[in-house]
């Protein structure tokens, strides 16, 4: 039977109260958003609020909210939330937990509750208290989902994976899932749950190397003859076929793939936006990969440091099941300093046998992967199970993409997690390459009249940097370069951005305006940026070229590169039409 009850309108709840902040430039109300599982700051449902803080102490703005949630929450009866906060450079985070049918009335509830917090700090009226309650308990009526509360009951006890969302929820994974309207939840008896299970799911996170390592390890489970899936910033994909294109880094693309009944692993990229606006998509995934962590995207959601990065990315550590696995990269001293607070098994990896990690891993019989003489070698706990040369893996490029063999090696974290076979991770790790069908924009590599052309998408000073330590160490006759940035970028990190790309001492520059990405400056500013820092490097270089876009930049090398050159390509826009301009030159 379906439980009888008035429907949810979730756009009417979304814009059913707006509470007043008062006006002040030194506790400003900065955001405000829901948050539908593991995050940040716990590993709990609720909502937050980011204040920014001006002339106060912050502690003493935390303990000036503490009373005033807690009044909020017990005049809604709300006895069994929890309250954190997090204190950063100019400002606070404050948060609640809450019921999952709940989530948009604990928004307007912590709203509340800083409305009265910043009028009592600020000397100003406060709204009627009552008055503000009485609009609170009118939401949550419109929201409240009895329901749903019974049916995620009934699946916790099961350890069964529940994904809602404004309209729909779903139970299990993949093949064994099933999907409700939010309005239609049937009674939790009348559930088949001997059809209901959770599948093996891969979190993975970090700076760079994202989303070759899903792609990585998405090969190995379609090797291993399973229905393989995975979400990425490029697109949902399912064995062969693209459900959707566009930045599925988050919980939307992850709801997308897991409620696919043809699913039977899957692999989800998960990016630091999507962490801070919503927080992760399950609670129950067999293991989470962290590739590294590097500066990138810093000033927003309150996370101003590489640190506050970190402690952002580790989300994923509590999402993983009991029994599930961390894999680590031991070489990065950030991810080594974060996965050590968590109890969850760790497989660490390192580019060395002689890594303190991986040491202390094999003398406790714990999982890890390293590399020794080129060769990638993974530890079950007892015995060394898998040998495989970098030279048989196509992206490590004979060893010299090291950041490659990273990837490779947490991909192999990640399948033996999932419990993958050895033939499943040759299979797949030897069969993937380069090219823009298996791993588009990332470091793909073309022939172009003898010349080697390398197109790469990255935008953040570790990527590119590692993309100019690759090409400074292969023979070339000349080097070229293609540069481009948003304008959105501080004039000091795109000075920083062009000295990492410069770092393989290309001969000529070719410097592509991004038209569509301006983001408030001038055109040709970003380029004389550029231009000046690329001079500053070196004053007597002469060869540097101007482009109205970076297809007409391609254009350019593809004219002037010969048989010995090398090309680094970084395509921020305009991507389409650079693969097309390269694959015609090698027909």
């Amino acid at each position: 039977m379906t439980i009888d009850r008035g429907p949810i309108d979730i756009e009417k709840i979304e814009d059913y109260l707006t509470i007043p902040m008062p006006a002040s430039d030194r506790l400003v109300f900065d955001d405000s958003r829901r948050i539908t599982g593991p995050g940040m700051l716990w590993d709990k449902r609720g909502a937050l609020v980011d204040i920014l803080v001006d002339g106060y102490d912050k502690a003493e703005v935390v303990s000036a909210w503490l009373p005033e949630i807690k009044r909020v929450l017990m005049a809604l009866g709300w006895t069994d939330s929890q309250t954190t906060s997090r204190i950063f450079e100019n400002g606070v985070t404050l948060a609640i937990s809450a019921p999952v049918d709940l989530l948009y009335s604990a928004a307007f509830a912590i709203e509340t509750s800083w409305h009265l917090t910043a009028s009592k700090l600020l000397g100003q009226p406060a709204n009627d208290f009552d008055d503000l309650i009485a609009g609170l308990n009118a939401v949550i009526a419109l929201e409240q989902n009895p329901a749903l509360i019974e049916l995620q009951k009934a699946a916790d006890s099961r350890g069964i994976d529940i994904l809602s969302d404004d309209d729909f929820v779903s139970l299990g994974h993949g093949g064994g899932s099933a999907l409700w309207n939010i309005n239609e939840i049937p009674d939790a008896t009348d559930i088949r749950w001997d059809r209901l299970h959770n599948l093996p799911v891969a979190l993975i996170t970090g700076t760079n190397g994202k989303s070759t390592s899903v792609r990585l390890a998405t090969a190995i489970g379609e090797a291993a003859g399973l229905v393989s899936g995975s979400t990425s910033t490029d697109f949902v994909k399912l064995g062969d076929e693209i459900l959707d294109y566009g930045d599925y880094s988050g919980p939307g693309g992850a709801r997308m793939l897991l409620r696919d009944q043809r699913l039977e692993i899957a692999f989800l990229e998960c990016a630091r936006g999507g962490i801070l606006r919503r927080g992760l998509p399950l609670f129950q995934a067999r293991a989470a990969l962290v590739t590294n962590i590097a500066a990138d995207h810093l000033g927003q959601y309150g996370v101003n440091t590489i640190e506050a990065l970190a402690e952002a990315k580790f989300a994923v550590a509590r999402a993983v099941a009991q029994d599930g696995v961390l894999v680590l990269n031991a070489d990065d001293p950030l991810v080594v300093a974060n996965g050590n607070k968590f109890d969850t098994t760790k497989c660490w990896f390192a580019l060395s046998p002689h890594n303190e990690n991986i040491v202390g891993a094999r003398a406790t019989g714990a999982p890890c992967c390293w590399l020794d003489d080129n060769i990638i070698q993974y530890f079950d706990g007892t015995d060394i199970v898998l040998n495989l040369d970098v030279d048989q893996i196509p992206v490590a490029m004979g060893g010299a993409a090291k950041f490659n063999i990273q990837n490779a090696m947490g991909a192999i974290g990640l399948a033996k997690a999932m419990k993958l076979d050895n033939m499943a991770i040759i299979n797949g790790l030897t069969r993937f390459t380069a090219s823009p069908d298996d791993n588009p924009g990332r470091c793909n590599e073309f022939n172009v009249n003898g010349a080697r052309i390398f197109v790469d998408f990255a935008h953040n000073p570790h990527a590119i940097a590692a993309m100019s330590g690759l090409l400074e160490n292969l023979p070339a006759r000349r080097k070229f370069l293609l540069i481009s940035h948003a304008g959105d970028r501080s004039d000091e990190e795109i000075k920083g951005l062009t000295r990492g790309a410069l770092g393989f001492a290309p001969d000529t520059v070719v410097i592509a305006e991004l038209a569509d990405y301006l983001r408030g400056r001038e055109l040709g500013e970003v380029p004389a940026l550029i231009e000046r820092e690329c001079l500053a490097e070196n004053p007597e270089r002469t060869s540097i070229v101007h482009a109205a876009s970076p297809s007409l930049g391609v254009e350019h090398i593809l004219e002037q590169a010969g048989p010995g050159d090398i090309a680094l390509v970084l395509a921020l826009s305009d991507r389409d039409k650079v693969f097309e301009l390269i694959k015609k030159a090698t027909d």
